[in-house]
């Protein structure tokens, strides 16, 4: 994840090797490794939260009707990174029955 939050953070960079970033004509590119790190930790919570979004999407089919435990828990997801800030520290919410 540290690579992609380089590509994201340094929108010039074009090639990373190893941990050497790259732009176009071959430069080195200099980066801040923890403004990286703790980007690409929040990539991954993203990722994440995503996946079990996606796992409760049909929840909100326009014939359905969400309860309010669907809704606080879709909510509570995408509220997520509001919180945490990585994988390791998040406790998820309990996902309704």
């Amino acid at each position: 994840m540290k690579h992609e939050a380089i590509y994201k953070l340094n929108p010039s960079v074009v090639t990373i090797i190893d941990d050497t970033a790259y732009d176009a004509d071959g430069n080195v590119v200099e980066y801040d490794n923890d403004a990286a790190v703790a980007e690409g930790k929040l990539i991954a919570l993203r990722k994440e939260r995503n996946s079990l979004l996606a796992l409760t999407d049909w929840w909100a089919s326009s014939d359905l009707t969400m309860t309010a435990e669907q809704t606080t828990y879709r909510q509570a997801l995408r509220d997520i990174t509001d919180t945490y800030t990585s994988l390791g520290d998040v406790v998820w919410p309990t996902k309704p029955e």
